[in-house]
């Protein structure tokens, strides 16, 4: 009965810290279906097979980020600091979603035969539809989403995420039990387990979006709000999409169907490093909206702080557990991007990292400033791809990551440390860092033991 109680507290709770052990748990097991997932179809498909499905699926994750116009961020931002006018930016966001994802898509679908030309014809094919068709579905998810994170519902949030992936792979298997696992069955799975939670994420938030979808907009300044700082984060956005898809661009133009087979599986096992900072990242921006600056730049710069020091001591044994597993799961051939995973490991810790230090930026309304790190890195981080993938391949690929993230990592602690008049020291160590993260853990182990005893004392009295 007590451990019982215990569980339930544990996952029931709402503070910011245990919200990040809760999404840092989700990332975790999104990671783990992920890696799963790309076995079943590394396994299944071959090398080469599998950089023809991952190419399918690519294209409506990046249409999703180019086109997002930076919506979900302006929802979170906006529904924090303007509660009373929820309903219309709900409406708003989604209603102007729709038109954009059906002229991005037709744009798509005459596009691919050209973005795709080194790939066969049937892989077009299946790519156009399924850009077509999940397209919507991703936008949506998206606005879904930044709607749980403004509520503070991270529950729904990280079951949205880790619903999907999951659903996934539970498809692939039936369809390789059943015989069926080809290329154009395994995407109509993809879609439709989508479709299915999109639709789960929908009910749950009945109510919320309860907002008379066809009645007229009558606070014009919620509009503009919600638009003009969607607009002023958009471009942070469109350029962190482009740095974060440009790769695999690059490997589609460049380099061969199997070399984005090898890269894919990778380049998702490497993702794993990330788990802390991303759960970081998707909490820590609408907890701190809002709040003063001095709260703003502390809770940002420990997170940064701990987040590193932890991913740091972690990687080391975990790239060597990565390469092992990477020819154990996967097969033999797979070990020729051994070195790849090596470097996009250390990129993706540098990268994280980063990515919570500009989230004071997007908290304290100054977005623009990390648009114009992002667009740094991005143009040097494009011209070394150009450079080091016809010399050194994937290898080359990796290596250019790394360098725009130092870039980008080096950029931003120098804009806070000007804008902020933060020190550069103060942003990297604290010794109070270690004390605080002893007290966290004492407290929830005190208030779960509490707590349980308190319950099961009130239990048994009613006994």
């Amino acid at each position: 009965m007590i451990n019982q109680l215990a569980v339930k507290r544990l996952l029931n709770g709402r503070g910011a810290f245990h919200t990040i052990l809760h999404t840092s748990a989700a990332n975790l097991m999104i990671m783990v279906l992920s890696t799963l997932t790309s076995i079943v179809t590394a396994r299944l498909f071959g090398v080469a097979g599998k950089g023809e499905f991952s190419a399918i699926l690519f294209w409506p994750t990046l249409l999703a980020g180019l086109v997002g116009f930076g919506l979900p961020t302006s929802l979170i931002y906006n529904m924090k600091m303007n509660p009373g006018n929820g309903a219309e930016y709900v409406r708003a966001g989604f209603l102007f979603q729709i038109p954009v994802s059906l002229l991005a898509g037709i744009i798509a679908w005459f596009c691919l035969p050209v973005w795709l030309g080194n790939y066969p014809s049937a892989v077009i094919q299946i790519a156009q539809w399924y850009t077509v068709l999940a397209l919507p579905m991703l936008l949506a998810a998206n606005l879904l989403s930044a709607l749980a994170q403004s509520m503070d519902k991270f529950n729904l949030f990280n079951g949205l995420r880790l619903y999907v992936p999951m659903s996934n792979l539970l498809g692939l298997l039936a369809l390789w039990a059943l015989g069926l696992l080809y290329r154009n069955s395994a995407a109509f799975i993809f879609f439709v387990t989508s479709l299915m939670v999109v639709l789960w994420s929908l009910y749950r938030l009945r109510r919320e979006l309860s907002v008379g979808w066809l009645g007229k907009f009558g606070n014009h300044a919620a509009l503009k709000s919600l638009f003009g700082y969607g607009g002023r984060v958009f471009g942070v956005e469109l350029l962190g999409t482009l740095y974060s898809q440009c790769d695999k661009i690059i490997i589609l133009t460049l380099l061969t169907p199997r070399d984005f087979g090898l890269y894919t599986v990778v380049y998702t096992l490497s993702r794993v490093f990330n788990v802390v900072q991303m759960a970081i990242s998707n909490v820590i921006f609408p907890k701190i909206t809002g709040l003063d600056q001095e709260k703003v730049m502390a809770t940002v710069c420990r997170a940064f702080r701990l987040s590193m020091l932890l991913m740091t001591i972690a990687v080391i044994p975990g790239i060597i557990v990565g390469r092992f597993m990477l020819g154990i799961l996967f097969g033999q051939q797979f070990l020729e991007a051994g070195w790849a995973f090596y470097l996009l490991s250390f990129e993706c810790i540098i990268g994280g990292g980063s990515w919570i230090l500009a989230s004071a930026f997007n908290a304290m309304g100054r977005p623009g400033l990390v648009a114009a790190r992002q667009a740094a890195a991005l143009a040097i981080t494009v011209g070394l791809f150009f450079i080091l993938a016809p010399l050194y391949g994937l290898n080359g690929i990796a290596f250019a990551l790394l360098l725009g993230a130092l870039i980008r990592i080096g950029i931003t602690i120098a804009a806070m440390k000007i804008v902020f008049k933060l020190r550069i020291a103060g942003m990297l160590f604290n010794k109070d860092d270690f004390r605080f993260l002893f007290e966290r853990f004492l407290r929830r182990k005190t208030n779960l033991t509490y707590g349980v005893e308190g319950r099961q004392a009130r239990y048994e009295q009613k006994q």
